[in-house]
């Protein structure tokens, strides 16, 4: 099934003037539909292998995908090197020029000045927009020092649209995003939104609704995008897109023909593969899934583990019986 017709616009044209000027500009930009968190490729000895980006890049472009969000939690960014992630960078730019595939960089680490140097590098190689979560191991412990934060990372990059990763299961932290927006406003001129990947519905529904809706924030949980549409969300960032994008795209647009019944069954599917998944290790299993679909990403890295031929093999029986390969089916 096609991809339903949303607002995906988002390149970027002539250089930005003044900061007023490049506020305005970034906050026109939504960010909807859906977005790919892709997974790095790695050969066999775990080292980078760039040769598959360019089958990345066409399998999201053949399911409908019009944005790829790289070196994110997805694509193990935390097990990459400052250099092996200004390669994908690079290299994901230099597929995807000239197509409709636009690229978000995703250039948070613990070390600051690092995330300012890949955010420069990523608005030097043409990406569209830029996202970092925030330092994990040493944490800002208020609203003012997370924007302090980011204020050093967009700084890197004034010319792309800056969007905050929150992920507070895995950075062990979580503060209000309104206040967030409140205050990073000021001190961000290139602050597009936040990438809510929060289950928190609550908050979700304040931000997105923050200063009548000027920011844009996609949502971050595939496994309940439908509760968040219901609440607004018209775009969505997620690992699964990456394999599974067909059954999101019927769950969007169910919802927006007002189907609930359709919707909730596609999100139930999206449930069990997710849970399927899961159980194997959810990046080893996200990974070799991918190589079922003939995108060979190679192993995940450590700490994360990787199914060996068996496991493999077991989970592509489990995959069969679930119906995923029906369900996949464009």
């Amino acid at each position: 099934m096609p991809a339903p017709n949303f607002d995906v616009s988002f390149a970027l044209s002539a250089p930005f003037r003044g900061q007023k000027q490049l506020s305005t500009i970034m906050k026109s930009y939504p960010l909807n539909g859906l977005v790919a968190a892709t997974h790095s490729p790695f050969h066999a000895d775990g080292s980078l292998n760039l040769a598959i980006v360019e089958k990345q890049a066409a399998h999201l472009t053949a399911n409908g995908v019009q944005f790829a969000f790289i070196c994110g939690s997805t694509g193990e960014s935390h097990s990459l090197t400052v250099e092996e992630r200004r390669a994908l960078a690079a290299r994901w730019m230099e597929v995807t020029r000239g197509t409709t595939l636009k690229v978000i960089v995703h250039v948070g680490t613990n070390c600051l000045t690092d995330a300012h140097a890949l955010a420069a590098h990523a608005q030097s190689v043409g990406a569209a927009a830029v996202s970092a979560l925030a330092p994990s191991y040493f944490k800002p412990r208020s609203v003012a020092s997370l924007v302090d934060c980011c204020a050093e990372i967009a700084g890197g990059c004034p010319e792309l649209p800056f969007f905050y990763y929150d992920i507070p299961v895995l950075t062990g932290f979580t503060l209000p995003m309104p206040e967030f927006l409140a205050t990073a406003r000021e001190r961000i001129p290139n602050l597009a939104g936040i990438k809510f990947t929060n289950a928190d519905l609550m908050m979700f529904q304040q931000t997105l609704r923050f200063d009548g809706g000027a920011f844009s924030i996609p949502w971050g949980l595939d496994e309940i995008l439908l509760a968040a549409l219901a609440l607004g969300a018209t775009g969505a960032v997620g690992s699964t897109y990456n394999f599974a994008a067909p059954i999101y795209h019927r769950v969007m647009a169910a919802f927006a023909r007002g189907d609930l019944p359709a919707a909730r069954a596609e999100q139930f599917r999206a449930v069990q593969l997710i849970t399927l998944l899961a159980s194997r290790g959810y990046m080893g299993g996200a990974k070799a899934t991918m190589k079922m679909l003939g995108v060979d990403v190679g192993p995940a890295r450590l700490p994360n583990g990787s199914l060996n031929v068996e496991q493999q093999a077991a989970l592509r029986a489990d995959l069969e019986q679930l119906g995923f390969f029906e369900w996949i089916k464009r």
